[in-house]
Formats: C-alpha cells, sequence, structure tokens
C-alpha cells in the first residue's frame, strides 16, 4: 500500500535498496526482489543470508548455484533481528541469531516500521535439519507450509494436479469464470514491476482473507494465500501475524443493470469502491470514491 513520505525518508530508502544490491548482489540475482536482506555468510560451498518479506523471516541458501530459501516461522511483529551480529548465523549444523522480541505500530515496510522492544538480547537457534525439511519434497519446507495450512504429506494441496511450488493458489482449485477474473483483475493493477518477475518468484505471495467463493477460485499473476475470516479456522501462524495489507469485499450486483457490480478494496490506506461492468466479455473498472483513513 502506498503511503506518503518526506524527501529524507525516500534519501534513506534510496541508500538502503543501493546497499541491499550492492552487499547481498548474489542474493539480489538469485531471488528477484523477493526479499529484504541481512546477516549474511559467505563459503566456497554455500551462501547463507536472512530474508524477510510481508510472511515473515527466512533463511536463504545458494548452493551449487542454486537458490532456495526456508522458512523460519517468525514474524517481524514478534522478533528483530540485529543487522550486525559478530558470530556465523549457521554454525555446527544449528541456525542461531541474536534479536530481541519486540512490538511493531506498523507494517507498511521495513523502513516504515516502529519497533518497542519486549526483551532485548534473545537468541533464536535452530537446528538445521529440522528447518530445511521438506516431508513431501514439494520445495516448501515443512515450517512454511504450517504456518499457513499446506499439508506437509502432500505436493499437491488442493488435488488440483499442481503440486504446491508452482500452484498460484495452493489452498484451493481454481476456476475459472468471470468473477474469478474480475478478481484476478483487481489484484493484478496493483503488481506493478514486480509482475515481469513473478514465474522467477516462488516464495512471493500475497496473503488475503475472505469468504468469497469466487475470490477463493481466482488463478492470479502472483501466488495468493487465502484465509477464511474467521481467525478460529486459520492456521496459528496467521491468527498472531499480521500478514494481510488489504482484501475485496463480495460482489454486489446493481438492481438494475445485470451487467453492472460493486466491490470494494480495503488496505493500510482506506477503502477503494469499484463499479465493475462485464461488456464484450471484458470487465471496465472505475474507481468510484472511497475512504482514506
Amino acid at each position: 500500500m502506498a503511503y506518503s513520505k518526506n524527501f529524507q525518508t525516500y534519501q534513506a530508502d534510496e541508500k538502503y535498496l543501493n546497499d541491499q544490491k550492492t552487499l547481498f548482489a548474489d542474493f539480489d540475482e538469485k531471488f528477484f526482489g523477493q526479499f529484504r536482506y541481512s546477516s549474511q555468510q559467505i563459503s566456497d560451498k554455500i551462501s547463507y543470508t536472512l530474508g524477510e518479506n510481508a510472511l515473515g523471516y527466512w533463511l536463504l541458501e545458494i548452493k551449487n548455484n542454486n537458490p532456495r530459501a526456508y522458512f523460519l516461522g517468525l514474524s517481524y511483529s514478534h522478533y528483530y533481528f540485529n543487522k550486525v551480529q559478530d558470530s556465523q548465523i549457521v554454525k555446527d549444523d544449528f541456525l542461531q541469531i541474536e534479536g530481541s522480541f519486540v512490538k511493531t505500530a506498523s507494517n507498511f515496510a521495513l523502513r516504515g516500521r516502529e519497533f518497542t522492544s519486549i526483551g532485548d538480547g534473545k537468541l533464536f537457534k535452530i537446528k538445521l535439519n529440522d528447518l530445511t525439511r521438506d516431508s513431501d519434497q514439494d520445495g516448501y519446507n515443512d515450517i512454511f507450509e504450517n504456518s499457513f495450512g499446506l499439508d506437509r504429506n502432500e505436493k499437491d494441496t488442493d488435488g488440483d494436479g499442481i503440486d504446491d511450488f508452482n500452484d498460484h493458489n495452493p489452498l484451493f482449485k481454481s476456476e475459472k469464470n468471470k468473477f474469478t477474473e474480475l478478481y484476478e483483475d483487481l489484484i493484478s493493477q496493483h503488481l506493478g514491476i514486480v509482475k515481469e518477475n513473478l514465474d522467477k518468484m516462488p516464495y512471493f505471495f500475497l496473503p488475503y482473507e475472505t469468504d468469497c467463493d469466487y475470490f477463493k477460485n481466482i488463478n492470479p499473476d502472483a501466488k495468493v494465500l487465502i484465509m477464511p475470516t474467521d481467525k478460529s479456522k486459520q492456521p496459528y501462524y496467521v491468527q498472531v501475524t499480521d500478514i494481510f495489507n488489504g482484501g475485496y469485499s463480495k460482489i454486489k450486483k446493481d438492481d438494475k443493470n445485470p451487467n453492472l457490480f460493486y466491490i470494494h478494496e480495503s488496505g493500510g490506506g482506506g477503502i477503494i469502491d469499484y463499479s465493475a461492468e462485464f461488456k464484450n466479455r471484458v470487465w471496465i473498472l472505475k474507481n468510484i470514491g472511497g475512504v482514506v483513513s
């Protein structure tokens, strides 16, 4: 979601992004901007670094020139890794990272969050074998699948014939109809330049809460994780972590025009109302107002 910044913040962001491309050039090349990086460890055989995206923290690995990412089951809303760490992050078959338990005031972007520490000097430590375990050999580690409701013992959670790693909607079988196309169009309009590399970004997901059956059955350009709005039905990690940055309402019909519908998009910046007319087998979207928070 877009939010206002002053000139100094833009300058800081530009320096940060340049540092990312310089200091983590190998990872930036392999992972196509899916993560923000810190605490790298480079050797002749394996290179490691910490990655962060909208879902949480990952251990990133480049081995034999092949990139892999292993989800840690930790979110920035609960734990903050130290940017400078003297000891190796991978040592004696363990991942071990220094940091703090925190509360966050916002989750707009890495440089836009404010943290309140509730416990400093904490060590996160996990066996590499436990972290990298991928029981169904589908490309996602078990911790990722447990965190987001995928079946860690089945390559194809939704049974649609596409393995979870390549499925753009791994939790639900996709359908093709005009209403799923409407939701796909709405999601696609916000992807920007990311859209060019989506086929190379298997760890980039857009998480949504919805109870709309049409939305559940989408097959968008970007990968999605779709959760029910009832928190008690969500995986525990999703219940306690703020991963959602927006959502879409159910479709409302126009009382007079059978081809005209209304839908609203919600997010950190407020609500946008759309009209959507299905004309000549194509959706015509119009922004008809909204509320800015």
